[in-house]
């Protein structure tokens, strides 16, 4: 009998207190891709030697997050030289692992900036089968009862010029992934049954390796992006939101065909993924010095340059804009009607979701790449030192706790009933009061 289902099972029929704890986290991101958990009773308080249930090395270096289904846990990881692709799998309860799978064997990995790693895209679990993808190298779905491979794609060319980043999301059977390298740009639906491609669409700007200035620079940066696509739900049917480098677009997930496009020619490299609410998107655009954008959907046609914000006939329009503390990293969190942030090198931000706003702005030290938590009454950010600061979602700045961990955090979070579930370089802690 599978007790950890049954177990959140009964807790959802029991109680309305608890029926709120998320007991899977199955995408980057979590259950609704935006960061945030219904589980009440998460830790305020934690260090190597208080409230951590178990802490488990994982071998490889890899920037992935924990994606959690019923009893499970898995990552993927690499060797850091990129030749051999595998996945982990870590009961949830001891934290023993469970299966150490050598999937793929790489002859000649494409070149990876040292910040980043070769197993850098968080996987996709959907009942007993697991989606990952390591880019170009190998994307495959296993069985996660046996660990075999079901299906497998290797055949995908894209030159990932600074490595690999962007996530697989699953939807309606559907599998979709981003391939914005310096030599290909393009988006792909998969088969979630069988791998089978069922459409490719290739990206519609081709910006070059221009700057602002008209001239050539950044070899490849202009055409990279690592951001992770997003499902909008909207009254005429689901659009997929996939930001690439210097644009977002807004796609037919069941034929491909792109349906409007926001133009963003100051920034490149998109890297994160979007937040949705009050009838907006937000997103950050990238880098070097990108802006915060608050979008109102488009329709069917409309290509909008985000520096003239809207033009007569385009439906699509640029609601505000923000260039200070904007996080280039780590996603955003939509808390209610407020708009919360960590800029890279740690300065917290709130914004007024509708407005734009300033409500407040506050440093709280550190350097940032994982993507924040949103909890019931807390905000949790992860530095890359490994520690983690914990905010109140309120127009007033207050600090709950700093708790500190092990080697740092690159990896985003994960939450399973009561506990935490956070990467480091090096380990997996489950942290639990």
């Amino acid at each position: 009998m599978n007790y950890p289902a049954l177990f959140c099972a009964v807790l959802a029929i029991l109680s309305p207190h608890l029926q709120a704890q998320d007991c899977d986290w199955p995408q980057f991101r979590g259950p609704r891709g935006d960061g945030a958990t219904r589980s009440t009773g998460l830790p305020l308080h934690w260090d190597e030697e208080h409230h951590v249930k178990w802490k488990t090395p994982i071998p490889g270096r890899a920037w992935s997050s924990p994606v959690i289904r019923e009893q499970q846990i898995w990552l993927t990881t690499a060797t850091e030289d990129g030749r051999v692709l595998s996945a982990v799998c870590v009961d949830r309860d001891s934290g023993k692992v469970l299966r150490h799978l050598k999937l793929f064997e790489v002859e000649k990995p494409q070149y990876c900036h040292p910040f980043n790693t070769y197993a850098s895209p968080t996987p996709v679990v959907q009942g007993d089968r697991l989606y990952l993808t390591f880019g170009a190298p190998a994307t495959a779905c296993l069985d996660t009862r046996t660990g075999q491979i079901l299906w497998s794609r290797r055949d995908f060319q894209c030159n990932h010029f600074r490595g690999p980043g962007s996530s697989p999301i699953l939807h309606q059977g559907r599998l979709f992934l981003n391939f914005d390298g310096s030599d290909h740009q393009f988006v792909v639906a998969l088969d979630a049954a069988t791998g089978r491609t069922l459409w490719r669409r290739e990206r519609s700007i081709d910006f070059n390796d221009l700057g602002p200035d008209g001239k050539p620079q950044l070899e490849g940066d202009y055409r990279k992006a690592f951001a992770t696509c997003h499902l909008l739900e909207t009254a005429s049917g689901p659009i997929l939101l996939s930001q690439g480098s210097k644009a977002l677009y807004a796609y037919d997930p069941e034929s491909g065909a792109e349906l409007w496009r926001l133009e963003e020619h100051t920034s490149y490299s998109g890297s994160t993924r979007p937040v949705i609410g009050h009838g907006l998107i937000f997103l950050p655009s990238g880098f070097p010095s990108g802006q915060l954008l608050a979008l109102r959907p488009g329709k069917r046609g409309d290509v909008l340059d985000a520096r003239t914000n809207s033009l007569p006939g385009v439906q699509l329009e640029v609601v505000w804009k923000a260039r200070r503390n904007v996080p280039k990293k780590p996603s955003l969190l939509l808390v209610d009607d407020l708009l919360f942030a960590v800029e890279d090198n740690g300065t917290a931000t709130c914004w007024e979701a509708l407005t734009g706003t300033v409500v407040w702005s506050q440093s709280i030290g550190g350097h940032y790449s994982a993507s924040p938590l949103a909890a019931p009454g807390r905000l949790y950010f992860f530095s890359e030192e490994g520690k983690t600061t914990v905010l109140s979602p309120q127009r007033q700045f207050r600090k709950l706790a700093e708790n500190q961990l092990g080697d740092g955090f690159m990896a985003s979070p994960a939450v399973s009933g009561n506990a935490l579930f956070l990467r480091s370089r090096t380990h997996l802690y489950r942290i639990e009061e």
